[in-house]
């Protein structure tokens, strides 16, 4: 067991689909900071500005950059990351899916839908985590995630997060997206300090509050596969799309674009 971790993380992970990992990134915060700081000053093909006219501050986020940042290369490479994921994930291997920036400055209001990661993706498996770390102390702008909603036996409809029309036309293969405060369904939510992280399941459901403090939220997540994710085709082009993949379903991820960052020996 990775000595950042312990037993109930790995049993709360499983169970709930979401664990608070303390310091996993706290000897990265400032190579961090700089790779997201390169990524908003030099935006890859998947920048997204994500507020309508009117709505103020900024909310930007990018994603599928690591291999262009050379703060976030090292940073999948050289941290505890892997190692961690491995334990949690009970994966013997992990393989880097894709990296993802979330930036909300001061007094962005805009919430983060509730979603699942899952749906968007052409991953299947239940081996897989995300790790949301923020770069700066975090109270009320924090990630919320919904406990056991990983388990649940049907996904959660994806949609456009700016346009909120649904992702894939075969709209009756999913569940409308909940209200977890309406409904009382059980979130989890903390305060946060910068290199700390969220570890939670690509199934499970989360968002984020706005930002309406007087300083930024930014926000770097790591998200990785363990030995039982496969390829898999979806009703629509996925996001990330990944063009030109050439898998197959059932297929291992193909480790030339998606390397193993960690094996067990």
């Amino acid at each position: 067991m990775h000595p950042l971790i312990t037993q109930d993380h790995v049993d709360t992970f499983q169970r709930e689909g979401v664990v608070l990992i303390k310091g996993l990134f706290a000897d990265h915060v400032e190579k961090l900071r700089a790779g997201i700081e390169r990524n908003m000053n030099e935006p890859g093909p998947y920048a997204a500005e994500n507020l309508k006219e009117g709505e103020g501050g900024r909310f930007f986020d990018d994603y599928c950059n690591w291999t262009r940042i050379p703060e976030f290369e090292d940073v999948i490479h050289h941290s505890d990351a892997g190692a961690v994921a491995a334990d949690l994930m009970q994966s013997n291997r992990v393989q880097v899916f894709h990296d993802h920036i979330l930036v909300k400055e001061p007094g962005t209001s805009k919430p983060t839908p509730w979603h699942q990661d899952g749906p968007y993706y052409f991953v299947d498996g239940m081996q897989n985590v995300s790790f949301w770390s923020p770069m700066d102390t975090v109270t009320g702008a924090s990630l919320r995630c919904v406990a056991g909603s990983h388990a649940w036996e049907k996904p959660v409809l994806p949609t456009r997060w700016l346009a909120e029309t649904s992702f894939y036309p075969n709209e009756d293969d999913y569940m409308p997206v909940p209200d977890p405060d309406a409904e009382g369904m059980e979130i989890r939510e903390w305060e946060m300090e910068p290199g700390d992280a969220v570890a939670f399941n690509y199934g499970t459901l989360h968002g984020a509050r706005g930002n309406t403090t007087d300083t930024r939220r930014r926000a770097f997540s790591l998200r990785l596969v363990g030995d039982d994710a496969r390829y898999v085709e979806r009703p629509g082009p996925t996001s990330p799309p990944f063009p030109g993949h050439d898998m197959t379903p059932g297929q291992v991820l193909r480790e030339d674009w998606f390397p193993v960052i960690y094996q067990r020996s």
